[in-house]
């Protein structure tokens, strides 16, 4: 929490509307959670001029009470009301907590414009029986009538509550730190409080040594006062304690955490004849124990740092203190101990011994050795002034803080590139004077020096760049497209083609399905049409896991196992998965397996799976990824395969996979099996070359020939192209018919052929012309004959 009339000693925010200022504040980066005040409008200090009894009760009486510009009729029920005391009074138009608004009304017949008011009915102490039968509030007779009472009681603070980014360091926990991110915002200037004190001659050196013995504490300094007067601490102490949500305890203690809440410093005071003459700083011993001042036993370990008097602990330094030396009413000599300790093994003893003190949290975040002299002659100042103290002269101090000034170097468009954004020179220099930021200018060159309190700030531009950047505005940046270079994300590699060719499979109706990589040595033997040499694993958890396949098929053909013994008929599946020679050669393929009806239409009108349909998914696959016109279909020598109804893929003349029916002795069932190497698929994608879409009519002409079976389509395929030539664009096998009219040696396939030129429209003449050389070149080369002719 961060009090503003506190705050406000520093720096002069007399004229900011202070909801206003919670949002410039929370613009600049420090975010104000929520804004708490106690302010009530229509609330004023009223003198009761006159006090009667009601003539319609026996507890209520009917009062004038003059508010300043005007006296008002108000009936109140309280039973210390008297004429001359002076009250709080909420005018009609206040409205109460609860949401308990005061209007004009009639009280027993009687007319009432307004209401006298204890604390609690302002929502400012809790309404107890005690603070029920103590009636209204009873203001001194000072109190100035027409003027806020909120005010005049000192009860009218506003506080922020903060969300403090982790990052920030510890300059927003006090109230200093805060005066001057608001002095930045506001470009204004904090004035530090006075800490005048008079020391006697008396010195501090003939009652005290100090000994260092561990690294993690690189500054201590110790002041000692004596006859200290332990008493009740001054009203705006304990009111400002109040709101930060510390509990007032006396003077001394009180002043000690104001000073921490106002430089972020803790202090640690020890009563000086139980501490001795002595203190020594060392890493706490394992096990070693010190009861601290909430009574609790604390066991330490190695990493926790401890503050001794020389033989036992007297505190863990900066979390808590030890019980041995509590400053109590009967102390009347103190030692002041300000330091700095590591903030990682003070973070580290806080959250071990769950101990998440104000101090632990402000060592945890590092401290200034600035502030820590600040602080120590703020604290001997305030107790010379509150308690009665008398400062001895000298102190004691530990110094091996590394002082060397933080210096930033930069131009000022190594900013403008960082944010982004143009910013001026003259703006920069407006800016780091707002942050109180030293400067000067070189060859167009800024250097900046960091303040010791701006701990947060690294010594680098972009750390810099955020300060200018934030003071300047960004709710205040023209918002822009950016100009960047930018790729679109997707997937690469064999993921991106597994990915597109498992959506295409999808597609075309088969469901993915994922097996295990391990099959049996018996599986392992079949479909090995590449001859690779496999892994046996040496201590396989069981035998039909023992084997790292190199074909997808046989883990297929126990799928399709499976679900025959489940009455499941229609089959598609596939798997894209990787496989293992002995090398352990690593080769992603796509394996698929398919029978029954591929399409079905009530009873009659299905369409069974065959060669076919499966040879169709196949160059559907290879079209959709670039490589029509370069992939073709051999007769295969896989011997797992129909002899008859079986072919190798080949891409570019080299075999990449396999198709066909399963062979009879393997599986009596008609079942298809293709796969195919996405491996060779990858190394041999190039970019899609795409064609405009054709201008000119094109002519189709169909033809079938009757030729030996033991010759294949693709065969005459070749034949036709070379005789048609570029005019030639496409061609189409439409049927193949055995049977009636047909030689039982002889087969006949019918081809449509589709000729079209790009630049020009093309004469029946010319067509025909290639027509006839085509069914010349064919039935030559295979001593064949045209149907029908």
């Amino acid at each position: 929490m961060m009090n503003l009339d506190w705050v406000g000693d520093y720096i002069d925010i007399s004229d900011q509307d202070l909801k206003e200022l919670a949002r410039k504040i929370t613009e600049s980066g420090i975010n104000i959670e929520k804004v708490i005040t106690n302010h009530i409008d229509n609330l004023t200090i009223g003198e009761v001029v006159e006090c009667e009894n009601h003539p319609d009760s026996d507890h209520l009486h009917v009062c004038k009470v003059n508010v300043g510009n005007e006296e008002l009729q108000i009936v109140c029920g309280a039973p210390n009301v008297r004429k001359g005391l002076k009250v709080v009074v909420a005018l009609p138009g206040a409205i109460l907590p609860g949401n308990f608004e005061i209007k004009k009304s009639k009280i027993r017949g009687v007319e009432s414009n307004g209401m006298l008011c204890a604390l609690y009915e302002l929502g400012l102490e809790e309404k107890t029986d005690e603070a029920y039968e103590r009636g209204i509030e009873e203001l001194k007779e000072d109190a100035p009538v027409g003027s806020d009472p909120l005010k005049y009681l000192g009860l009218d603070d506003t506080l922020y509550e903060l969300d403090i980014h982790k990052h920030r360091n510890n300059d927003c926990y006090y109230h200093i730190g805060f005066a001057y991110e608001i002095g930045a915002i506001l470009n204004r200037k904090v004035t530090l409080p006075e800490s005048r004190y008079e020391e006697i001659e008396e010195g501090i050196n003939d009652k005290f040594s100090l000994d260092v013995e561990t690294e993690k504490c690189p500054y201590y300094t110790a002041r000692m006062v004596k006859n200290v007067k332990v008493g009740e601490s001054p009203d705006f102490i304990k009111r400002r304690l109040k709101s930060a949500g510390m509990r007032s305890i006396n003077n001394v203690v009180d002043i000690s955490n104001y000073v921490m809440l106002e430089f972020g410093q803790p202090l640690h005071f020890f009563d000086k004849n139980k501490l001795g003459n002595k203190v020594v700083v060392r890493d706490a011993k394992d096990k070693e124990e010190v009861v601290t001042l909430d009574g609790e036993t604390r066991k330490l370990v190695s990493s926790d740092i401890v503050i001794t008097d020389g033989v036992k602990p007297v505190c863990i330094a900066g979390v808590m203190g030890g019980e041995n030396t509590e400053v109590d009413e009967n102390t009347t000599e103190i030692l002041i101990e300000a330091a700095i300790f590591n903030p990682v093994s003070i973070r580290y003893t806080a959250s071990r011994l769950d101990l998440r003190s104000e101090a632990s949290i402000r060592y945890g975040k590092g401290l200034s050795y600035e502030y820590t002299e600040l602080a120590m002659d703020r604290a001997l100042s305030l107790l010379q002034k509150y308690a009665g103290a008398e400062v001895l002269k000298g102190k004691v101090i530990y110094d091996k803080v590394d002082k060397t000034d933080q210096i930033v170097e930069f131009y000022p468009e190594d900013v403008n590139k960082m944010l982004g954004i143009t910013i001026s020179e003259d703006d920069m220099k407006v800016e780091l004077g707002r942050l109180d930021f030293p400067y000067e200018i070189k060859d167009g060159k800024f250097i900046v020096n960091i303040p010791k309190r701006r701990l947060d700030i690294d010594p680098n531009v972009n750390d810099i760049a955020e300060e200018i950047g934030r003071l300047y505005g960004y709710q205040n940046l023209v918002s822009t497209l950016p100009n960047v270079s930018i790729r679109r994300g997707g997937y690469v590699g064999d993921v991106k083609y597994r990915k597109e060719i498992s959506k295409r499979l999808r597609r075309l109706g088969l469901s993915e399905t994922k097996t295990y990589t391990l099959i049996s040595p018996d599986m392992a033997k079949l479909f090995d049409y590449e001859n690779k040499e496999k892994v046996v694993l040496p201590n396989p958890m069981s035998v039909d896991k023992s084997v790292v396949r190199t074909s997808l098929i046989p883990s297929l053909l126990n799928v399709y196992d499976y679900n025959k013994k489940r009455k499941v008929k229609d089959v598609f599946i596939y798997e894209i998965a990787k496989t293992y020679d002995k090398n352990y050669t690593e080769e992603s393929k796509i394996s698929g397996l398919l029978c029954g009806n591929y399409m079905s239409n009530g009873w009659s009108l299905n369409t069974k799976v065959d060669f076919y349909i499966v040879k169709g998914i196949v160059e559907n696959i290879l079209d959709y990824m670039g490589f029509k016109n370069r992939y073709s279909f051999q007769i295969s020598d896989c011997s797992d395969l129909h002899p008859g109804i079986s072919a190798d893929i080949m891409l570019d003349r080299n075999k990449i996979g396999i198709i066909g029916r399963v062979h009879p002795k393997l599986l009596k069932d008609e079942v298809y099996v293709f796969e195919l190497s996405l491996q060779a698929l990858m190394n041999k994608i190039k970019p899609i070359k795409y064609k405009e879409a054709p201008k000119y009519p094109t002519i189709e002409k169909d033809l079938a020939f009757i030729i030996d079976k033991n010759i294949t389509s693709g065969e005459v395929l070749e034949v036709i192209k070379r005789a048609g030539g570029r005019l030639l664009s496409n061609i189409k096998v439409f049927d193949v018919y055995t049977g009636d009219n047909i030689d039982s040696d002889k087969k006949s396939i019918a081809y449509s052929l589709t000729f079209m030129d790009s630049n020009r429209t093309l004469e029946e003449k010319e067509v025909m012309e290639l027509f006839n050389r085509i069914i010349e070149k064919v039935t030559s080369e295979f001593n064949c004959e045209l149907r029908d002719k």
